[in-house]
């Protein structure tokens, strides 16, 4: 069955769990569709995984439109939700608009999603008029690592967990049909659970939230720059490709790959014709 912002509205009202994970080409997005994971984010995590970044702040429309593309074509089912790279849509309403537009048009995602609350209100509310899905993101922003001065847990202190249960009921206001909530305290991502209508999607924010997202490099061990505190590995994927690799490379070096079942044929009258 087809993913969509109402799958997201319904599970929420019967207290059903929803999943996400990240992807950025076809053939992954393919293999997380036919596992039924609710939804595919195709994250401006490829900054860090796909481009070899630092941060995400050097992706742009382009790269974005192009990966959701790839992943577009992959889910059939999952619900596709795209990141508005950083500086597409801060500058205003109408950049916020126009972006997200393509990203839908020409990525061809179904949602986008836009980091912040109370600043970026007036271009998520803008963006919902246009008919376009909105999904929020509060709590540790990537986009703003370098006001945060590195990657930290946020709404620790009394007047940032107030900031961030404010901004996730205004974002709600605004039409978002869900939350992500990045490396928070479990007891603030509850409360927010708790007071929206609307689901949250955790992310180091414990086990309280309506659904769940990791970036799938992390979570089968494929990333191995810096692993966060709130990842899993469900498999180490990452060591089974480098031995493979490794043993292509011993094989062809030792000439016993390919083998004889590896190769064409032709038949020996074609083949004596040409001597």
């Amino acid at each position: 069955m087809k993913n969509t912002v109402m799958t997201y509205k319904q599970a929420k009202e019967k207290g059903e769990k929803l999943t996400m994970l990240t992807a950025y080409d076809y053939s992954t997005a393919k293999l997380i569709d036919e596992a039924g994971i609710n939804s595919i984010l195709v994250g401006d995590s490829l900054g860090n995984v796909i481009l070899g970044y630092e941060d995400t702040l050097s992706v742009t429309m382009e790269d974005m439109i192009h990966h959701c593309a790839a992943v577009s074509r992959g889910a059939k089912n999952a619900l596709v939700v795209c990141d508005m790279p950083f500086m597409s849509y801060q500058t205003n309403v109408y950049d916020a608009v126009v972006n997200a537009g393509r990203l839908m048009k020409e990525g061809r995602a179904q949602a986008v999603k836009l980091e912040g609350g109370r600043e970026i209100i007036e271009q998520v509310r803008a963006i919902v008029n246009c008919g376009i899905p909105v999904c929020g993101h509060l709590g540790l922003t990537p986009q703003s690592i370098n006001a945060f001065g590195g990657f930290k847990v946020q709404a620790k202190t009394e007047a940032a967990a107030k900031k961030l249960i404010e901004d996730a009921k205004l974002l709600e206001e605004a039409g978002a049909f869900a939350v992500v909530l990045e490396c928070v305290p479990s007891k603030i991502a509850e409360i927010v659970t708790k007071e929206l209508s609307i689901p949250t999607i955790g992310i180091g924010a414990g086990n309280v939230c309506d659904g769940q997202v990791l970036v799938y490099q992390d979570m089968l061990g494929m990333f191995s720059d810096f692993t966060p505190k709130f990842v899993k590995r469900f498999a180490d994927i990452g060591e089974i490709m480098k031995e493979a690799f490794a043993n292509y490379d011993k094989e062809v070096k030792a000439g016993t790959f390919p083998e004889t079942k590896h190769e064409y044929t032709i038949d020996d009258d074609v083949l004596a014709k040409l001597y």
